[in-house]
């Protein structure tokens, strides 16, 4: 069985979409104005954003995307960094880690693990 889709809810559909497309190379094949778009990685998994007022997830809710390395996962903080996101240094965990809150209102894990 394989998973077809995941449904977040979102305050800021392009702004979440313009993240997710940029840090982590997402498509967007498909939109309704501002309120919902489809977006697609390279293995066919498919996420879609729906526009919320009042969006509150549990605190341990989040997304991840994992990486091949630690290089990787030290590009992608720097490069958040560099554009004025407030995130910690990786560390060493379940892997090797750091959160980043995304536009819109979700916590984003970018993660590689460690052997």
């Amino acid at each position: 069985m394989k998973l077809n889709h995941i449904n977040l809810t979102v305050t800021d559909v392009s702004a979440s979409r313009e993240f997710l497309e940029k840090y982590f190379g997402l498509k967007c094949v498909g939109s309704r104005g501002k309120a919902f778009a489809v977006m697609m990685d390279d293995g066919g998994m498919i996420l879609t954003l729906m526009k919320g007022k009042n969006v509150k997830y549990p605190e341990t809710f989040h997304i991840g995307f994992p990486q091949e390395n630690k290089e990787q996962v030290d590009h992608i903080n720097q490069r958040l960094k560099e554009d004025g996101f407030a995130v910690e240094p990786p560390q060493e965990s379940h892997g090797y880690t750091f959160y980043v809150e995304a536009p819109g209102g979700f916590m984003v894990e970018i993660l590689c693990l460690i052997n």
